[in-house]
């Protein structure tokens, strides 16, 4: 019987604890990092009737017929916004499709701000008039959440606490609006919801589903679950941390469902980018310790994946 768990942490302990709690969680954060590439955050700040909303709103937009979905594909803006269709992307390397769905919110900015025109504006279903008031709102709390787990880190990697705001502040970040349907019949026995992948970014933070799937490809080469409830939330690694750090960009997947429970999944992963010109460059602190990559840019990292996951060609 596998015995590992990844760890779970109070954001408390850091964001209101003492000095000798805060430096703890500091270093048992970086540790989850590093062994796991995942951690489980208790005490966080999402309040759980305002996900419930949120989880109302997203199903109520994926019950809409797929002709009034497919208004908001934007066929040439790569999946960064608005709604992207049922089978649309793959895992990198896949040869088939994941069996998902899902509507990306980017950051919006203010008339004259200097990221106006650099970013894809974002889509807006005009047939659930809340939408927009409620995911914006549940943007500026993750992208507020995942600062600080970025800061939280800078200790222990060895950098200024203020190196993430400046890499990431005003970055790329995107929320995702996930539904897995229920499996199709004869759907290719290879395909599943969310095939094994890791993430493109900093970090991910995944709210709670509705319904368990996710599983972590752990050291021991077993698939370990990882679940998060209401009163918590999963953090992960991506793979622009992973270049820059000795921290671990696990794999991951979303499994298929049995029969008995094959019914919609529904997520909410809040995925935090760097701004497109940041450089993602070996830290100092690593230099020779680690596999130095050549230096690339946010943007050029994010363009290259796109296409090899299929929503840019």
């Amino acid at each position: 019987m596998n015995s590992r768990k990844v760890p779970a942490l109070s954001l408390k302990k850091y964001t209101e604890g003492t000095p000798t709690e805060k430096s703890q969680f500091e270093k048992d954060l970086y540790s989850a990092f590093q062994e796991y590439g995942f951690v489980v955050l208790e005490n966080h700040t999402i309040d759980v009737n305002f996900l419930n909303k949120a989880y109302e709103i997203s199903k109520k937009f994926f019950d809409l017929p797929v002709e009034v979905k497919k208004k908001y594909f934007i066929t040439d803006g790569g999946g960064q916004r608005g709604y992207i269709p049922f089978g649309s992307e793959n895992a990198k390397l896949a040869s088939v499709s994941d069996l998902k769905e899902f509507w990306h919110v980017g950051r919006e900015f203010s008339p004259g701000h200097v990221y106006e025109n650099v970013y894809l504006k974002n889509l807006y279903p005009i047939e659930i008039p809340e939408f927009k008031e409620v995911f914006l709102k549940m943007y500026q709390e993750l992208d507020r959440t995942g600062m600080t787990i970025l800061e939280a880190l800078t200790e222990s990697l060895g950098v200024p606490k203020d190196f993430f705001e400046n890499q990431a502040g005003d970055g790329n970040s995107i929320l995702r609006l996930l539904h897995y349907p229920p499996i199709p019949e004869h759907v290719d026995p290879n395909a599943e919801r969310a095939k094994a992948h890791s993430d493109i970014n900093l970090i991910t933070i995944l709210l709670a589903s509705n319904t368990k799937g996710l599983e972590l490809l752990d050291e021991n080469g077993k698939w370990l679950p990882v679940d998060a409830n209401t009163d918590t939330i999963v953090v992960n690694c991506g793979d622009m941390l992973s270049r820059i750090t000795n921290l671990k960009s696990t794999i991951h997947r979303v499994s298929n469902p049995g029969q008995e429970k094959n019914v919609s999944r529904y997520s909410l992963p809040f995925f935090l980018h760097p701004k497109g010109e940041s450089k993602l460059e070996c830290l100092p602190k690593f230099k020779g310790k680690i596999q130095e990559y050549p230096v690339i840019t946010a943007d050029e990292f994010l363009q290259e994946r796109l296409r090899e996951i299929g929503l840019k060609k």
